[in-house]
């Protein structure tokens, strides 16, 4: 009897392991039922219409260039190309400090806008908020590898360089936990 019960400690262990690393997985994100893209104000900034109301949307972990930075107004028409007009669900990463909700763009095809932008070389990985999105960086130093959009100027300036440069306000997605 002594001898079985020895050889079952080690699955229980296995099993009580399991139990512990599936509670600390990270929670999902909250997801919203579609709602419809009704305005592009740049790459990394929408509007779309949930509970009949207009929602600013800011995207979560990628920062586009800024109006007056070369290829602003590629990530601006990409971004309408793929997403006006669209149902699209959101994948919520809480709101920045100007009250717009932070969030992954996931187009009716499955694509995610985010890591489109990126992909296309239109948009930087945001490492500063965005630190986890391994995807991000990824999809960064591909398109860099491929000179793809503002990766083939020489020297692209990112767009915090060029707004802390134009003594601007901050457009950093600070979520209002600190994070």
């Amino acid at each position: 009897m002594r001898g079985r019960a020895l050889r079952l400690v080690p699955a229980a262990l296995i099993a009580w392991l399991l139990l512990v690393s599936a509670g600390c997985r990270r929670a999902p994100r909250a997801v919203t039922p579609a709602v419809k893209v009704i305005r592009i104000l740049d790459g990394d900034t929408i509007e779309v219409l949930k509970d009949n109301r207009p929602v600013r949307v800011r995207l979560w972990g990628i920062d586009c260039p800024e109006r007056g930075q070369a290829f602003a107004n590629v990530a601006r028409r990409f971004t309408g190309d793929l997403a006006f007009g669209q149902s699209v669900v959101l994948r919520s990463h809480g709101t920045d400090r100007y009250g717009r909700l932070l969030a992954e763009v996931v187009l009716p095809d499955g694509r995610v806008l985010n890591q489109e932008l990126v992909r296309a070389g239109l948009a930087w990985w945001y490492r500063e908020y965005a630190p986890e999105a391994g995807d991000l960086a990824r999809l960064e130093q591909e398109a860099r590898a491929a000179r793809r959009g503002l990766w083939a100027d020489a020297n692209p300036v990112p767009p915090w360089e060029f707004r802390r440069s134009r003594g601007a306000r901050a457009e950093a997605p600070i979520m209002r936990d600190g994070r």
